[in-house]
């Protein structure tokens, strides 16, 4: 197995533009600076996912999750760092030069790789039968032709047919060298008591079912039998790359269509969402047959606000179904409903009507889901006063789980004028649900949370409690005898040494913390003039100064994760900055070039005097040079950040994004009308009294270690050397709070930003 090379992953993460990569899967709007749209990882009804096209990264401020395009494939699509490179690679049209994979890497390649590729030959196999072999003309492509389906269609959603005769698809992935384990974990394949291995979907028509990205991760196979003993439908079970309750039939193929409409259309099946696409509705996506679920309301939500749920006129579906609604009117979505025409469904609907006809039915058809609601309750209270009530009571309940208060409002008078009832009644009602419902939340996070406390305590009850405790005891008593006074002293000194370490790593964290973040985000800006061997007058970079100052004061960071940051830091400067920093003049050389043979033209074309020529040419060269000079100083900022954001280590990954995030931008009005000086117009100033702050709380620490060693000596020796060592610190430290100031203030200890 091969691993992709250096340069190729260089070259993806320099291609890869986090706004567009991010716009696969969430609705962005700009606002200032950066994006913001609705974050896809955790529920939220009001966006607080930002991306910054700038530094290249995304940050959710509430979950926190986000990172580089890298670490944002990852997380969403849940792929190791290699997978996540090759989806980057195949997006920007990359070719992957690879070497040879160490073991220990090949043993870190994950399932689901394998699980992905054996779906995806799963799928050109039914593919290919269904254009190929006779039975899948005959019988599978006859089916889809006898439903209007036509040949884009069947490209489009990949459709296809498994064979009925023998186990034809085990028989080809095997003979293609596919690992039988794979088909069986996927679900392909289905092992009987016996240990017979046959295929799940055959004598079926096949729907694959693609995730958000596009990958295959579950097929849905229909039976074109009339034995009613045989299941209808039989869909892919779960699995590690597959959850039905996160994927919704055709959002793959919508997403585009649903984020330009600003609406998403809610049917059930796979056909009705085939042959919407068929008619020119392409904004839609199904449930597959299933109760519609927080997961899949939330992925719809990454995409739009609006939501116009399409229901067939069976009033018992429709009736079962109203749960749903509720799930998206608590996620913030609006909701719209349609009914269908007696004996249509969305499938039979499209299939007999042209594009503008469907558009316009819908626009004029769909209505809020009060009325809607009402009209289908209603029909089966008639003048039961006792039926009307329940019937309010549920509406109501629909309204509560809504998280907007303008918009309950205005439910509320809406159904006040529906059901001729005074609007303060209702409000009275809807407030006390409003209070039950956060009341039942608010009583399962106690529960939660007692559940959790007892488990920490109580701890794993795997084992019966006699036999655990009586073979506890007794190696405890063996263990007892064996061991020595000796080896208990040292067990115990070193547990001391460690509790100091840890407490001393705890204090300091803010201190490191805030120096880090310095290096982090301007490590390779110049920072100060300095001196070199030769006493020759040079350009100090902020991660050298950092380096030098640390060195002198013996200073090693006491959070590991920090010192293993900095060293990789330290590391990119004295290895990649240099080549990178030269290829990048090279670049913007050529560009400068271009773009003044371009000014020259436009001035030739423009300019019709010498003076004129020659002030827009002085104009020119000085535009150009600033945004040069600009270009040569951007990179320099975001050299570090861009590249340990996408490092393949997780806890370097996740530290540097979180540490280079901002949450905070001027407005234009602001930038406007006033010059503010910049965080990085100040690091001569902000560095130097982070180290010095640092050392401050060095000081501090070991100023409490003293006194902490002072209240339990009773030697007068030890206490002489120990009040000696406390007065010589605190002179010490009273000197550095002359110079940073009389108020010493640690840095924060979280800092949640973009």
């Amino acid at each position: 197995m091969k691993k992709i090379d250096r340069e190729t992953v260089q070259r993806i993460l320099d291609s890869a533009d986090i706004v567009d990569v991010v716009s696969d899967f969430v609705s962005l709007k700009r606002r200032g600076a950066n994006y913001i749209g609705l974050c896809p990882f955790h529920n939220e009804r009001t966006p607080s996912f930002s991306v910054s096209k700038a530094k290249g990264i995304c940050k959710c401020f509430s979950c926190g999750k986000g990172g580089s395009p890298v670490n944002f494939i990852m997380e969403i699509e849940q792929l190791s760092y290699q997978e996540a490179l090759r989806y980057l690679a195949k997006k920007y049209n990359i070719e992957i030069v690879e070497h040879e994979m160490s073991e220990q890497e090949r043993e870190e390649e994950s399932q689901r790789e394998s699980m992905l590729a054996v779906n995806n030959f799963a799928m050109q196999h039914f593919e290919s039968n269904l254009a190929e072999t006779a039975d899948g003309r005959e019988i599978g492509l006859a089916y889809f032709r006898k439903r209007g389906i036509n040949d884009a269609m069947i490209s489009r959603f990949h459709l296809g047919y498994s064979i009925e005769q023998g186990n034809k698809l085990h028989e080809a992935a095997i003979a293609k060298g596919y690992n039988e384990k794979y088909l069986v974990d996927t679900g392909l394949c289905i092992r009987n008591d016996s240990g017979r291995v046959y295929d799940r979907f055959k004598g079926r028509v096949i729907y694959p079912v693609h995730s958000i990205s596009g990958k295959v991760v579950a097929f849905g196979g229909r039976t074109l039998r009339s034995d009613k003993t045989v299941a209808k439908y039989v869909n892919s079970p779960e699995y590690i790359i597959y959850s039905k309750s996160r994927e919704l039939y055709g959002l793959y193929q919508a997403k585009q269509s649903i984020a330009r409409k600003n609406k998403c259309i809610l049917v059930e099946g796979y056909m009705d969402v085939i042959s919407m696409h068929q008619s020119g509705v392409e904004n839609v996506v199904a449930s597959s047959g299933t109760s519609l679920t927080e997961g899949q309301i939330r992925l719809i939500h990454r995409f739009t606000d609006n939501v116009t749920v399409i229901y067939d006129s069976d009033a018992a579906g429709i009736k079962a179904s109203l749960r749903g609604i509720d799930m998206i009117l608590a996620e913030g979505i609006n909701v719209k409903v349609l009914s269908l025409p007696d004996g249509d469904d969305p499938d039979s609907f499209a299939q007999s009507h042209t594009a503008e006809e469907l558009e316009e039915y819908l626009r004029d058809n769909e209505t809020d889901f009060i009325r809607f609601k009402t009209r289908i309750l209603l029909a089966d209270a008639a003048n039961d006063p006792i039926a009307r009530s329940r019937v309010i009571s549920d509406i109501l309940r629909s309204i509560s789980v809504i998280p907007d208060a303008v918009t309950r409002t205005v439910y509320i008078a809406e159904c006040s004028r529906a059901f001729g009832i005074d609007e303060q009644v209702l409000m009275l009602q809807l407030s006390k649900l409003i209070a039950d419902h956060e009341e039942n939340v608010n009583r399962q996070n106690r529960q939660a949370e007692a559940r959790k406390s007892i488990d920490s305590i109580v701890g794993p009850q795997d084992e019966t409690p006699g036999e655990a405790t009586a073979e506890a005891t007794a190696q405890a008593g063996s263990e007892s005898a064996q061991s020595d006074d000796n080896a208990k002293a040292t067990a115990t000194k070193a547990a001391e040494d460690l509790n100091i370490l840890q407490g001393k790593a705890k204090f300091l964290e803010p201190y490191e913390r805030e120096l880090l973040r310095f290096v982090l985000k301007y490590g390779m800006c110049d920072l100060c003039e300095a001196e070199d061997e030769n006493g020759r007058p040079t350009l100090l970079k902020l991660i050298d100064y950092v380096s030098y100052e640390l060195e002198k004061e013996n200073i090693t960071l006491t959070v590991p994760l920090y010192a293993r940051v900095l060293e990789e830091v330290k590391t990119l400067a004295a290895t990649t900055w240099e080549a990178d920093k030269a290829a990048n003049i090279s670049r913007l050389n050529a560009e400068k070039a271009i773009a003044m043979t371009a000014g020259h033209d436009e001035i030739a074309k423009s300019a019709s005097t010498v003076p004129d020529i020659k002030a827009k040419e002085i104009a020119l060269q000085q535009r150009i040079d600033s945004e040069y000079a600009a270009s040569v100083n951007d990179f320099a900022e975001h050299y570090i950040e861009l590249r340990l954001c996408s490092y393949a280590d997780d806890s370097i990954r996740r530290l540097s994004t979180e540490l280079v995030s901002e949450r905070y931008h001027l407005s234009k009005i602001h930038s406007k009308f006033s010059k503010v000086e910049t965080e990085r117009d100040r690091l001569i100033e902000l560095v130097p009294r982070a180290v010095y702050e640092l050392l401050y709380g060095i000081l501090e620490y070991d100023i409490r270690e003293t006194g902490r060693q002072l209240a339990s000596a009773s030697d007068p020796e030890i206490i002489k050397v120990l009040m000696k060592s406390y007065i010589d610190k605190k002179s010490t430290q009273q000197e550095f709070a002359k110079f940073l100031g009389e108020r010493i203030v640690a840095p924060r200890t979280s800092r949640k930003g973009f």
